[in-house]
């Protein structure tokens, strides 16, 4: 917003008078005309978050006079600048008001999480154990926010009991539980199921189901999926369970199941007895629909036909419970369903993000020794979302997504490489950028992707992730992408500790792979706004962001709790560590649940956090 003022310059006449009765004199000869004065201006621009003198964006206000005329402040006519910031929290407030330790690092033992606000109890999926924890929250009403040196040490949220969901089920080869979800009384939790040939997680899983009685939660039954069950959600009326059947292959890619999505119809609060599995063999080449997938949609696994290659990894359904959005986050890629009739209504591509634009700028190297934003003619983002969440605004209905990005990277197929490794073709304006592992080198690209006229070189590069969240309608078309928020703003705010991993502090350690890579997403109301929270697995912490208007969405703060100064690193394989990684804070932000200020016992919503990395659960008051 540019502001132009000019000041009103006032003359004072001065009347001068004889003394006494004698008569007036004449009149003199007029003066020369004086020269006029010099207009001062005013020019007030808005600033961005992310920028370096106002992390969390403002106003920079410059005054001077308005030299050659023109009625334009320009730069060198500029007399004094002042910058208003915006402080973190001025608007919307996230205050940490709970916290469970379980002691476990890097092994996920707090990864998908619900609140169930009748029981008072928060349920997290603890990958580590394989089971299901339930922490007590019945006090949570009597906390006390805490920030600062108190918030990394919080542990007021005790482990009650768990959930041994393999045992309960009573089959040979389950294993780990990856996600749950509540709606009234009734729990869902999904369980994947190793084949008879040992191959970990390519059979069919399970959902079981638990009732919650005075007792606690009580096993009801256990319905057959599709294999690997990843992400599961009720629809918004309570009659539906779908199911994110992710299908991955066996590392030496000797079997490769099918994606699919499941839906579980609930009569009367109780689950039918079997699925309805919304198969995609229809896309398979020489299937009736094959036509409709894109060229755009990542089919790359060797082998692979279109339906084995699909891998459903996130849902989201309409206000309506009658639609459901599912990413396909490998194959860059929607998938939106009729639930009703258990149909894919159609594959949506999603693209890429053109790094080559001034406000998709990125960090493409771990080896640049500090913040280097900047853009790259050539090269793109494939946007990959994990986690998707929907809303409503004038009826309509919107796609919210964290643009994570995944590459398919196993023992027998890896699409995975280096910049600096490939050929570019000659034209290519990156040649020189992506032999300096300085600039472009590092960062991973695919190698199925780029080669766009068949000669054996890369025309163009394509990496993984989009750096970003992302707005879409209901038909996949873009409304809204965070561009390159949120580097500018951590870097704004964290300096040299932008794009953390979260096993170490390092900082620019992530910048040659997904950056910030955020994956946790959660959307909810407070007040008369709606707002998106991302998480952001690698460097930590929630974005949060006005998402009333989806056409006028704007950052509203950065609220991180982990202590970048602290030294430690952690084996993500092995669970071992070095260092003081319990003063570290919350690390890798993995499930998200927004919980409405009806349920909550604050009387606002909060919001519920499991991350994985720091094997911590925490609850955040918003108001």
């Amino acid at each position: 917003m540019k502001l132009q003022r000019s000041v009103i310059c006032l003359s004072l006449t001065l009347v001068l008078t004889a003394c006494g009765s004698g008569d007036d004199g004449k009149d003199g000869n007029n003066g020369a005309n004086g020269s006029n004065g010099l207009n001062s201006l005013v020019k007030v621009t808005e600033l961005a978050a992310g920028n370096v003198a106002c992390p969390y964006g403002g106003q920079q206000i410059d005054t001077g006079l308005d030299s050659n005329g023109n009625g334009t402040l320009e730069t060198d006519e500029i007399t004094a600048t002042q910058q208003l910031c915006k402080n973190s929290g001025d608007t919307l407030k996230m205050e940490l008001m709970a916290r469970h330790v379980s002691g476990v690092y890097g092994l996920s033992a707090a990864e998908i999480v619900d609140y169930d606000s009748v029981a008072a109890k928060v349920l997290v999926v603890n990958a580590r154990s394989g089971k299901v924890d339930i922490l007590e929250a019945s006090g949570l009403a009597n906390t006390t926010a805490v920030s600062g040196d108190a918030a990394l040490a919080l542990n007021n949220m005790p482990l009650l009991n768990e959930l041994d969901v393999a045992a309960d089920i009573g089959l040979e080869r389950l294993g780990g539980v990856n996600s749950l979800a509540l709606h009234g009384d009734l729990l869902a939790v999904a369980i994947e199921r190793a084949d008879i040939n040992g191959n970990k997680t390519q059979d069919k899983g399970f959902i079981a189901f638990y009732r919650r009685g005075d007792s606690g939660y009580s096993y009801l039954s256990a319905v057959e999926v599709g294999a690997l069950p990843d992400n599961v959600v009720f629809s918004p009326d309570g009659n539906w369970v779908l199911v994110a059947d992710e299908g991955e292959p066996a590392t030496d890619y000797s079997v490769d199941p099918e994606g699919s999505v499941a839906i579980i119809k609930i009569t009367g609060g109780v689950p039918a007895s079997s699925a309805t599995l919304v198969s995609f063999t229809d896309f398979n080449v020489g299937g009736s629909r094959a036509a409709e997938v894109s060229q755009e949609i990542k089919i790359n696994g060797p082998g692979a036909s279109v339906a084995q290659d699909l891998e459903p990894e996130y849902i989201t359904v309409s206000a309506d419970s009658k639609t459901a959005w599912v990413s396909l986050q490998e194959n860059n890629a929607l998938a939106r369903i009729d639930i009703a009739s258990a149909t894919v209504e159609k594959l949506i591509a999603l693209g890429a993000k053109d790094y080559g634009l001034a406000e998709n700028a990125i960090d493409a190297s771990d080896k640049d020794d500090g913040v280097n934003i900047r853009s790259y003619a050539g090269v793109y983002g494939l946007y990959q979302p994990d986690t998707v969440s929907s809303y409503q605004w004038h009826g309509a209905n919107f796609v919210v997504m964290a643009n994570e990005g995944d590459a398919r990277d196993y023992a027998a197929f890896s699409e995975e490489a280096r910049a600096a490794d490939l050929v570019l073709d000659p034209n290519n304006p990156e040649v020189a950028a992506a032999a300096d592992k300085t600039l472009l080198g590092r960062l991973k690209v695919t190698t199925s992707m780029g080669d766009e006229d068949g000669d054996g070189d890369y025309d163009k590069l394509y990496s993984f992730g989009g750096r970003s969240f992302s707005i879409r309608d209901a038909d996949g078309r873009m409304v809204f992408d965070s561009a390159s928020d949120f580097e500018r703003i951590t870097a704004a705010v964290l300096g040299n500790d932008f794009n953390n991993n979260n096993d170490e502090n390092k900082g620019d350690s992530r910048s040659d792979d997904k950056g910030p890579e955020p994956e946790a997403l959660a959307v909810g109301q407070v007040g008369d706004k709606m707002y998106a929270f991302v998480g952001l697995e690698r460097t930590g912490g929630i974005m949060i962001y006005d998402i009333t208007n989806p056409f006028d969405v704007s950052f509203v703060d950065y609220v991180v709790n982990r202590d970048f100064s602290t030294d430690f690193s952690v084996d993500t394989d092995t669970g071992e560590y070095q260092g003081n990684i319990q003063l570290a804070g919350d690390l890798g932000p993995e499930g998200m649940k927004f919980v409405p200020a009806d349920k909550s016992p604050f009387g606002t919503p909060m919001l519920v956090i499991g991350n994985e990395v720091s094997g911590t659960t925490v609850v955040y008051r918003l108001r």
